[in-house]
């Protein structure tokens, strides 16, 4: 994985369910733990939920912060 991927999966907004409209880096570490049960849905979505379930997981979101867009 490269610094690009990661940026824009940090900023990807969600385009679906009860979390609509938020970036994937705000979405509660319940609802990514209960994705990952599940299975993640397929494709580019599906990857950065995946790489987003980690980076909550090791707790990198306030490194993370500053990589943010508007």
């Amino acid at each position: 994985m490269d610094k690009q991927q990661l940026i824009l999966a940090i900023n990807q907004i969600m385009p679906f369910g009860k979390y609509a409209g938020r970036k994937l880096l705000f979405l509660p570490e319940p609802y990514l733990v209960w994705f990952h049960s599940k299975g993640f849905p397929q494709g580019k979505l599906g990857e950065q939920l995946a790489l987003i379930y980690e980076v909550k997981l090791n707790g990198l979101e306030e490194m993370l912060m500053p990589l943010l867009k508007d």
